[in-house]
């Protein structure tokens, strides 16, 4: 599954759940614009601009934040974006440290995150709190496995 595909079916599941009277459909996205993580998370950030726009007649809109690379300011985004402008999932974090620092409100907020972080860590064991986070890479040992 693209990383394409998987955002329009969590989108699409995300309508499933929401109310019947919702009108829009609010995406966080929070990647590293700045710090470390910026060749990254700038190329990500511009995959975001083909994003859909509409689902099954609901406008999507797109919140973008920076989160420099760093776990504090990452998990600060999320809840930012969840209170101002009540998202409905979460893309991002760039880099694995951040997107640790989102597992926590994610489950708090019962939110979805789509990582782009490519640890296995994130993911497994599915759990209480790993039920929320989806990543977009391959597999650790699919990665190893080559080398």
């Amino acid at each position: 599954m693209t990383p394409r595909s998987l955002l329009g079916a969590l989108l699409g599941l995300t309508l499933l759940a929401a109310p019947a009277a919702a009108a829009d459909i609010n995406v966080g996205i929070v990647l590293s614009a700045t710090g470390p993580g910026a060749a990254i998370g700038n190329a990500e950030r511009n995959g975001t601009a083909f994003g859909p726009t509409e689902i099954a007649g609901h406008k999507v809109n797109y919140h973008f934040l920076d989160e420099a690379s760093d776990s504090t300011a990452a998990a600060a985004a999320f809840r930012k974006l969840v209170h101002e402008r009540s998202i409905d999932l979460l893309v991002g974090p760039t880099t694995t440290p951040a997107s640790f620092a989102v597992i926590d409100p994610a489950v708090e907020y019962k939110v979805p995150v789509i990582s782009m972080a490519p640890v296995n860590a994130l993911v497994s064991p599915v759990d209480v709190k790993r039920r929320w986070i989806f990543k977009t890479t391959t597999n650790d040992d699919h990665e190893a496995t080559p080398l």
